[in-house]
């Protein structure tokens, strides 16, 4: 597996969906190799996205899609869907 290193970095962050801050956190985990180069490949062919618009678009979609409400997790799944780049 490969680790993916989440460094510090400015994002929007809520509270009752307002937006308040723009300090996020950082975390570190491992992945499947076959996953990470599968992301090296899409990344290649869009240069527009990068590592971690890519984990934090498909952590927003995985969270509306199983329920969790919340305008903040939608602005920042649809902002890095169409958007230029990430929040």
């Amino acid at each position: 597996m490969k680790n993916i290193d989440f460094k510090e970095d400015k994002s929007l962050i809520q509270s009752s969906d307002v937006l308040e801050s723009e300090d996020t956190i950082s975390f570190q985990t491992e992945i499947p190799k076959q996953i990470q180069q599968a992301m090296n490949v899409y990344i290649e062919k869009h240069p527009q996205w990068d590592q971690y618009r890519l984990l934090q678009a498909a952590l927003a979609g995985f969270l509306i899609q199983n329920g969790i409400r919340s305008r903040l997790i939608t602005r920042l799944y649809i902002g890095n869907m169409f958007g230029s780049h990430s929040f």
